[in-house]
């Protein structure tokens, strides 16, 4: 069992309406504000008792408490390796790369090497990032066996912009999805909380003890006769979201060993048919909206042929 530390932080003068995952960041030793963030979003910090956003403006009366988990054995320096890395965009505040299926996106216990993040460091050796932080740059995520489009920050300034964005739901994100079975309409919206799993701490559920609301659209792209192929967004950006939704209404992820794996069939597939395909978002220096694309791998391609000719 993990222990935790607990401790509260006292506002002064001057830090009134300074952002709450800056403020914890700089009155917590070695926290970044990264893990701040995460901290906040998770619930660990609390604001009058109260869950809040990371964008949060503290106020003088606000009294914030702090939990940080204890970790075991975390990799304490990032290594960076000459990984090849599909970019598809890249300026000197961001960068935009096709993720690539069975490569995890940042370091973490049992991941401390081979990841997206030790790519980045070879590739950005300058990326601003804070000591200890084991997710430099990185804004969001996908799962190591999802591939497709990810964006990664250069700088503390442009990863507080694109972290409010999606937090506030402003960004738009498209995946494809090949899933077990026909569906029977043609485009639904999937509207049910997401929890860590009761007695699998690794999975997440619907019946969870302590959920968070989440919702997804999708559209059929493709049907055959023992599959569908769709188009879906995610409003909220729950973990494993995607593939915990589809499994609730029946049609888990095609290759997915964790959400689909009692589905007995005879489809091939290696990972899970599960693609980022699109990212939309505003540039964090110019304020234009930039929309990024990432074209449907080969393995899954395979996946879609093998289904036609069933």
């Amino acid at each position: 069992m993990q222990n935790n530390s607990n401790l509260s932080i006292i506002i002064e003068e001057k830090d009134v309406c300074t952002r709450l995952d800056v403020l914890v960041a700089k009155k917590t030793e070695n926290l970044s504000r990264t893990y701040a963030a995460d901290l906040i979003i998770s619930g660990n910090i609390l604001v009058n008792s109260n869950i809040k956003k990371p964008s949060y403006k503290v106020t003088k009366s606000d009294i914030i408490t702090v939990c940080i988990p204890h970790k075991s054995n975390p990799p304490e320096i990032i290594t960076p390796e000459p990984i090849s890395l599909k970019i598809i965009y890249e300026d000197k505040y961001l960068i935009v790369i096709n993720k690539p299926a069975g490569i995890v996106v940042h370091p973490s216990s049992g991941h401390s090497s081979n990841t997206i993040v030790n790519a980045i460091l070879f590739h950005c050796p300058d990326i601003e990032g804070i000591k200890g932080d084991l997710r430099p740059g990185i804004v969001h995520r996908l799962d190591k066996d999802t591939s497709g489009t990810l964006v990664i920050a250069k700088n503390i300034t442009t990863h507080m912009y694109l972290g409010d964005q999606f937090r506030d739901r402003k960004i738009r994100k498209e995946y494809i999805a090949i899933v077990y079975g026909r569906m029977e309409k043609q485009s639904g919206i999937i509207s049910l909380p997401i929890g860590r799993h009761y007695t699998d701490r690794k999975k997440m559920s619907i019946k969870s003890r302590k959920t968070r609301n989440a919702e997804t659209n999708w559209h059929i792209k493709e049907l055959f006769s023992k599959a569908s192929m769709l188009k879906v967004n995610p409003i909220t950006g729950r973990t494993h979201q995607i593939r915990v939704h589809l499994k609730a209404i029946g049609h888990p992820v095609i290759g997915d060993e964790v959400y689909g794996k009692s589905i007995n069939t005879s489809i091939l597939a290696k990972r899970q048919m599960l693609h980022a395909a699109k990212l939309s978002f505003i540039h964090p220096k110019s304020g234009i909206a930039m929309d990024f694309e990432s074209p449907i791998p080969d393995d899954m391609k395979e996946v879609i042929e093998q289904l036609r000719n069933v």
